[in-house]
């Protein structure tokens, strides 16, 4: 059998005329082997996405801290998953400040950092900066859905680039430009990157309704372009804008924004209302029903309905009525014999 040669990246090398060795089934040398014959038996395997030159060297550091729930987890995971260019760490402690994540940043070579910030174990936050000079964002993170639930049904490769899509409200307003830019730089993944494949799949969406952001995750079905959620799905509410990385002079501050904590003090306050309430109108009824009843004796609704009935004339009858006929019938025959038997005489 012939020896086959293989070139990576299809390119051969070495001289056009060069003759090379071909062994024959009956273990006799052939020399007479021409270039054309050996282009023949060559297997051209492509070049690799990584052998270009990647030039947007982005690396994005994704943790969180202590106390983070099983949901906020998955949701960290998923994030990397769908972000070649992410890198994870261990959970930092609560107790330490928030400048220490840019150390945290220089120490793993990352310029972006996604942080998710516990507190109560039951808000979760989220900051999105640019490591080490700024800006920063930080979010309240709402209704989160991972991917491991049923009702995402859509699939991508792993590792593929994905689209972004923004919502045309984001060039309206500056501090939703700076954002726009912001996600750009986090969220895409850099042309390629070692890890990436060479593929467009799936699209990240960012939508603004309510003033809140919608992240949403679709696969790009091939055959009619329609698209298939895939998760995570989350939803950012913008608290502020940082000039700094995780501190610094505040360059955009949410108005419509309303803390957790707030939140759930109006329900406490709405719900002891409610029980107030509920009590005041007990107490009026146990007065009402311990008070004297006064007896009035002459009701003045008494004659509404009293209504005089109209005279008739009074007649007197002269002769006595007709005498009236005997009643006839089987059911009369019936009951005038069971009358008799009653009585013992039939």
């Amino acid at each position: 059998m012939s020896a086959l040669k293989r070139k990576r990246g299809g390119k051969g090398g070495g001289p056009k005329n060069k003759k090379k060795v071909k062994f024959a089934e009956n273990g006799e040398s052939n020399t007479n082997v021409t270039t054309d014959q050996e282009q023949k038996t060559e297997i051209n395997i492509p070049a690799p996405v990584s052998m270009g030159k990647w030039k947007n060297k982005e690396r994005v550091l994704v943790f969180s801290s202590r106390g983070i729930n099983f949901r906020t987890r998955h949701l960290m995971q998923d994030l990397r998953t769908m972000m070649p260019h992410a890198k994870a760490d261990t959970k930092m402690d609560r107790k330490d400040k928030l400048f220490v994540v840019n150390e945290v940043c220089e120490i793993k070579n990352c310029n972006k950092c996604i942080y998710f910030e516990a507190k109560k174990k039951q808000d979760l936050y989220m900051w999105i900066s640019n490591v080490p000079h700024g800006p920063s964002a930080k979010f309240l993170v709402q209704n989160v859905h991972t991917l491991a639930e049923l009702k995402m049904t859509g699939n991508c490769l792993k590792g593929s680039r994905p689209l972004l899509s923004f919502d045309p409200q984001f060039d309206s307003e500056p501090h939703y430009s700076l954002l726009k830019e912001l996600f750009t730089q986090t969220f895409s993944t850099p042309q390629y990157h070692p890890k990436s494949q060479p593929f467009v799949d799936h699209v990240f969406t960012f939508t603004i309704a309510d003033n809140r952001i919608w992240f949403r995750n679709y696969q790009i079905i091939e055959e009619d372009a329609s698209l298939v959620e895939i998760g995570p799905r989350f939803v950012l509410n913008l608290i502020k804008i940082f000039q700094g990385s995780f501190g610094g002079p505040t360059l955009y501050e949410n108005p419509h924004f309303q803390s957790p904590n707030m939140q759930r003090r109006m329900v406490r306050l709405a719900l002891a209302a409610k029980h107030r309430e509920r009590q005041l109108v007990r107490e009026i009824q146990k007065v009402k029903r311990l008070e004297t009843k006064e007896v009035l004796r002459e009701d003045v609704t008494d004659d509404v309905f009293d209504t005089p009935a109209p005279e008739k004339p009074v007649e007197i009858e002269l002769e006595a009525p007709p005498p009236k006929p005997p009643k006839t019938g089987k059911l009369t025959e019936l009951r005038r014999k069971t009358r008799l038997k009653r009585k013992g005489l039939r």
